[in-house]
């Protein structure tokens, strides 16, 4: 049966052109009555920084996406490599001993500017598969070291993992949980800013029984916050001593977004894994994976002690999604933007400063990598909680897309490939969309 629905267009949130009406498209992490009452906003193409919506509106992407489009819209040479290998094999099934060549190569690629020694990869279709595999592996690990007690996965507050099984189970925020439960045992969360903390836990619990500390470098979705000085380091030999297992989650610190491949090759922190996505591949088309260790990898590669692990997704490894990501690694080392995000970290936060004179607010976190959060004032917040979705539909208006983080900051993670005038451009939005909320009351 055939169904029609009338649509109309109407101006919203400045001119903004959004479809009302029915739709049958549920929003991710959305509140779908306010969608389906509002209309959504229908994007239609992007170039470099920008996007344009279907009436031609361009806004500046302030947040690459999804923290992803880090090369920008439009790369050619990424749609060219992609149609290429589609053209040839678009993919197949990689279980047992069957790969292809733009994914076995990838995989040594990879590898070979991974922050520890001796890496292998297991590729998945994003950040929050990567986060299942590598709870799955640390567990598995122990059970074949015969330790099988060591079950206990321990995370930080604010932290964000994904929101599959494992990853809502350890998220640190529990809005994420809300009416989903019962969730995978065994977990635990600490202080995210304090070593000494995490080390009282793995103490108290008995590290006899903690597999392994989830540790994002840069806590992004729950506000956007940098690492004390010291604090990666310290965590990290707090699992060393005790034989805790250190999982790096950088799926939105990988591939230069923090001035190096991997922030933790930045901060010396040889991880025993490192689960990544997002930045791979810039977001044109999913991937993500685990990168393995020597300590790890051992009872599974070279032993033989696990045999097959019973652990894996359909498009693990597929072909399309290597091309593409060879194609995005290849732009990313031409343009050497990992040195343009180092640039980033200062130029961010010159642009941005000027809004700390804002009655809004109340802080800049920035200073790291391409990345930054505007607080909005926690004390306006407790009085108008949607203060800061306010400002962000706001920022369409002055041709800015954003997005709200957990605690009420707006994010900044444009494309690496941002000029100094689309920053200032960024700035003066944002400084727009502050104005027009905080005259309107």
């Amino acid at each position: 049966m055939t169904q029609c629905h009338e649509h109309s267009l109407r101006p919203r949130f400045g001119g903004a052109a959004r479809v009302s009406g029915v739709t049958r498209f549920w929003h991710p992490v959305s509140d779908m009555h306010a969608v389906a009452a509002s209309g959504e906003l229908i994007l239609d193409r992007g170039e470099g920084c920008h996007v344009w919506d279907e009436q031609g509106r361009r806004y500046l992407d302030a947040t690459a996406g999804l923290w992803y489009a880090s090369v920008g819209y439009g790369r050619e040479e990424i749609v060219a490599a992609a149609a290429a290998q589609m053209r040839r094999l678009h993919a197949y099934s990689h279980y047992g001993d069957v790969s292809s060549r733009p994914t076995t190569e990838l995989a040594e690629r990879i590898a070979a500017f991974a922050p520890m020694e001796d890496a292998v990869v297991f590729f998945t279709s994003g950040g929050g598969e990567s986060v299942e595999t590598a709870v799955k592996l640390v567990r598995r690990y122990w059970s074949l070291r015969d330790q099988s007690q060591r079950t206990v996965v321990i995370s930080r507050e604010r932290a964000y993992h994904g929101l599959a099984g494992y990853g809502t189970s350890i998220v640190g925020s529990d809005v994420f949980k809300v009416g989903v439960g019962p969730l995978a045992g065994d977990t635990l969360r600490v202080a995210w800013d304090d070593a000494d903390a995490l080390a009282e836990a793995i103490d108290h619990v008995g590290a006899e029984r903690v597999a392994a500390f989830f540790c994002e470098p840069i806590i992004g979705a729950g506000g956007l916050l940098l690492p004390p000085h010291g604090y990666l380091q310290a965590a990290r030999e707090v699992c060393r001593e005790r034989g805790v297992l250190f999982v790096a989650d950088e799926v939105i610190c990988g591939y230069c977004r923090v001035g190096a491949w991997f922030a933790s090759g930045r901060f010396g922190l040889d991880p025993d894994l490192v689960t990544f996505a997002k930045g791979i591949t810039s977001g044109y088309v999913p991937l993500g994976g685990v990168i393995v260790g020597r300590t790890v990898q051992e009872p599974f590669w070279q032993t033989g002690a696990a045999g097959i692990w019973r652990h894996g997704y359909t498009y693990s490894g597929h072909a399309t999604a290597a091309a593409a990501a060879h194609a995005n690694l290849d732009i990313m080392e031409g343009e050497q933007l990992a040195n343009r995000a180092l640039e980033l970290e200062s130029e961010l936060t010159d642009v941005l400063s000027p809004l700390l004179d804002h009655p809004f607010v109340s802080e800049l976190r920035s200073g790291l990598g391409a990345l930054a959060g505007v607080q909005v004032d926690p004390a306006l917040l407790a009085d108008e909680p949607g203060l800061t979705d306010r400002v962000t539909l706001k920022a369409r208006d002055h041709g800015i897309l954003t997005r709200t983080l957990t605690g009420g900051a707006l994010q900044i993670s444009p494309p690496l490939v941002i000029t100094r005038s689309e920053l200032d451009e960024l700035a003066s939005g944002l400084r727009g969309a502050l104005d027009d909320v905080a005259a309107a009351g």
